[in-house]
């Protein structure tokens, strides 16, 4: 069917297309002058800009090498979709939509880390004029990555889709950019988890020096991947959620109500009117407050996601298409909730956060047992609000009603990211604080600022698994129209066996990428270990550690650890559709959504309450610092931050791409497939 005389009566003069268009230029505009704000700050003394430097060098070399390796496996994959594409196998556009995917990721991660990385120095320096004048320059640096995520993946959406005028089309973009944010997701969890494990195991728990300390060879290897994982890497993910939720909702609209323009450029217009609604939002920050830092920022969301739900009510009713509302409130309302519930679960000052400092007192093993617990606990009310809202959703539109849920929730990445970013760049600030030497006063707000951050970080994680779940029920539902499928009897022995592996699938990635972050821990552990042992005056703080070796190890690692979580995520979809058929394929998809939900809720939930544990007793709590309930909350934290920061949010990547592969070779796989063809035969 041509679209594009649909198309045509809905645009591009029309303002449908002028509204994410234009949100999408002001996000962007917008991004450029927080930017130039942060970077017009002052940067500190020439101490603290040479350990900037050395963030800022081990960061760009990382990445550097990450997006070369992501190349590679690019130009082999362009090369194949090429070829299918050439012998009618997949659309035309294809490979080219592929590669526009893929750079608008990257690209969304390679700017946000750049400002982070120079925003840690300035708000270090802010620092000093208090705590106001920091939260302000740290958020402000988050905001120049969330509004550069939303304004980028809308724009780049919008050109790809004025290019080839039709969904379908643009599958391959959608795939381009889950293929970066998986690469970009693990890479940098692999690296920041395996230098910050390593160092605190030598630093704080054999050494008994501080976090930070600038006599620990791995600290900045362990600042660098702040950087690359919790910055670049969340950039990555949620702009891959951002451009396939779009994707799956126009797709639903396309196969289901393929005369309706008005349900086509829906979600577009909901992600302009939500970027709107980001911007005036971010404008609600500010606290002197040490305690108020957490509902600063939590205003910000709130306020942006209440001027979204009035802007979706005026765009749905300007569009005669009301009844599609309460999908688009529902979605606003579960990215409320699984904040609340996050930030009750993670939170240093909640119940369920000191339950695990106070069972440290009897030793780490208490300590990661309740830690365990409490991230498995931390999975209902999130699984209990997600299934409300599919519920509300389908009842209001059907399978293009979640589509819009999923939309309406992601729609607010904006603020969520910019939330997000902020926690890395206090992170950071915190740690040019401590190795340049600076004041205990500055210390006093970087400290609370960074505390806040683990919260922020934690928050966003588990917004955006449950963005990635909403986005891969509706890519499924994609999968199904285009292969065929109505209905999934599990008694059915294909369906079963592929549910078996879909739900194996996200156990067996996390397995990898623990193992990948374990080497790293261990080589850096030798590395640390040795540099005490060999440099003389390390210990007094006469002498420098070779801080290039720790940053030049986790990258080779990591580097290294990049392809098997990425062949799994596109191995394992192509040989089940094509050994055991589509009605398998359609199981494996309905068992890695589930099981990677549920494990992803676990385990960042869980490894965020051990962090904020930690730091609850560093705080002067049950012995505070170089106590043993101490040194029990660093064991349960090294043990969480591989949960919380490496395989937990790559599960978010991992279940995209595997619902991209099988949305884009549904239709060979219903032709070409094993059973079929032998059903062909017999």
């Amino acid at each position: 069917m041509d679209i594009s005389l649909l198309l045509q009566a809905a645009m591009p003069s029309s303002l449908r297309f002028l509204l994410p268009f234009g949100a999408a230029i002001l996000a962007l505009l917008y991004a450029a002058w927080s930017a130039k704000f942060v970077l017009d700050q002052p940067k500190g003394t020439e101490k603290m800009n040479k350990v900037a430097a050395a963030i800022q060098q081990g960061a760009n070399a990382f990445l550097k090498r990450q997006y070369t390796t992501v190349a590679i496996f690019g130009v082999i994959l362009v090369i194949i979709f090429s070829i299918a594409a050439y012998l009618g196998v997949l659309p035309a556009a294809t490979p080219v939509a592929f590669v526009i995917g893929a750079v608008g990721s990257a690209l969304a991660g390679y700017v946000g880390m750049q400002i982070s990385v120079r925003g840690n120095l300035r708000t270090a320096k802010a620092a000093e004029k208090g705590l106001k004048n920091a939260l302000n320059v740290a958020f402000r640096g988050g905001v120049v990555t969330g509004m550069s995520v939303v304004g980028l993946a809308l724009l780049f959406f919008l050109i790809a889709f004025e290019i080839y005028q039709n969904p379908i089309s643009l599958i391959g973009f959608g795939f381009g950019a889950s293929l970066v944010s998986l690469f970009a997701r693990v890479g940098g969890g692999i690296y920041t988890k395996g230098a910050d494990v390593g160092a605190d195991l030598v630093g704080k728990a054999e050494m008994g020096i501080p976090e930070d300390d600038p006599r620990n060879p791995a600290v900045i290897a362990d600042n660098v991947g702040d950087n690359v994982g919790d910055c670049a890497g969340m950039a990555a993910d949620l702009y891959e959620s951002y451009v396939i939720t779009v994707l799956a909702a126009m797709l639903l609209a396309y196969y289901t109500m393929p005369t309706s323009a008005i349900a086509l450029w829906l979600p577009l217009e909901i992600g302009g009117v939500a970027i709107v609604a980001s911007i005036l939002g971010t404008l609600f920050i500010g606290t002197d407050k040490k305690d108020k830092i957490w509902s600063s920022l939590n205003t910000t969301i709130r306020v942006s996601a209440v001027l979204a739900v009035i802007g979706f009510f005026l765009v749905t009713l300007r569009a005669g298409a009301l009844q599609y509302f309460p999908a688009l409130l529902a979605g606003v309302v579960v990215a409320i909730l699984l904040a609340e519930i996050t930030g009750h679960y993670t939170n240093k000052d909640t119940k369920a956060v000191q339950e695990i400092a106070v069972a440290s007192k009897s030793g780490a093993a208490t300590n990661i047992i309740y830690g365990v617990a409490n991230g498995m606990r931390a999975t209902m009310y999130p699984i209990i609000v997600i299934v409300a809202a599919v519920l509300v959703s389908f009842a209001t539109g059907g399978l293009y009603g979640i589509a819009l849920a999923s939309m309406a929730m992601l729609s607010l990445t904006g603020v969520i990211v910019s939330v997000d970013s902020y926690g890395p760049i206090t992170d950071n600030a915190g740690g040019i604080a401590e190795m340049s030497g600076m004041t205990k006063k500055v210390r006093d707000i970087t400290d609370p600022l960074d505390a806040v951050g683990n919260t922020t970080k934690a928050v966003t994680k588990g917004f955006a698994i449950g963005a990635a779940a909403l986005a891969a029920l509706s890519l499924f539902a994609a999968f199904a129209n285009a292969a065929g499928i109505t209905t999934l009897d599990i008694l059915d022995p294909y369906v079963m066996a592929g549910l078996f592996i879909g739900a194996m699938i996200p156990y067996v990635f996390s397995a990898i990428t623990m193992r990948a972050v374990g080497s790293a821990a261990s080589k850096i552990v030798e590395e640390v270990r040795r540099q005490f042992s060999t440099i003389k005056g390390l210990m007094k703080g006469t002498a420098e550690p070779d801080y290039a070796k720790a940053v030049d190890i986790t990258t080779r690692v990591a580097i290294s650890s990049l392809a098997a979580p990425a062949l799994l995520g596109v191995g394992a979809p192509i040989l089940v559709g094509f050994i055991l058929g589509p009605l398998a394929l359609g199981g494996l998809l309905a068992g890695a959504i589930i099981s990677g939900l549920v494990l992803a809720l676990m385990m960042t939930t869980g490894g965020a309450a051990w962090d904020n544990a930690k730091k609850y007793v560093e705080e002067g709590h049950f012995g505070g610092k170089g106590s043993d309930t101490h040194k029990a909350a660093v064991v349960g934290d090294t043990v969480g931050d591989p949960f919380k920061d490496t395989s937990g949010p790559g599960l978010n990547p991992l279940i995209k791409v595997i619902n991209m592969v099988s949305l884009l070779i549904a239709s060979s796989v219903v032709m070409y497939s094993v059973p079929v063809l032998l059903h062909l035969v017999i």
